[in-house]
């Protein structure tokens, strides 16, 4: 059987909080979510070094939004899922399900 390649544990978070924030939000948004959800420390740049490396899979896109007074002028970078990263959430679920429901029984360990 071929191996299957999954999302990184950190890639299935940062995918998760993506999805809880309707599927598009900037980086700042994504690390807050992550926080909250999970109680979890983290540096900020770790989130965004994921994101970049979602988009460079092709899980993730970014749209640059509006520039703004708030950020000097800067635009905003916001982070959506591909329909190719929506599909591989949905496969990485699909595999922790089968890892997390018990095994099946074996006929042969039981004579």
């Amino acid at each position: 059987m071929p191996r299957a390649e999954y999302l990184g544990e950190f890639e299935l978070v940062v995918m998760l909080a993506l999805d809880r924030l309707a599927g598009e939000a900037y980086g700042m948004e994504v690390y807050d979510e992550i926080v909250h959800a999970t109680g979890r420390e983290l540096s900020a740049p770790t989130v965004y070094v994921t994101l970049s490396r979602l988009e460079r899979k092709g899980f993730t896109r970014v749209r640059m939004g509006r520039p703004t007074g708030e950020r000097g002028g800067r635009a905003r970078k916001f982070h959506g899922m591909t329909r190719e990263g929506r599909d591989e959430l949905t496969r990485s679920k699909r595999m922790l399900s089968r890892l997390w429901s018990p095994a099946p029984a074996d006929p042969a360990a039981q004579t």
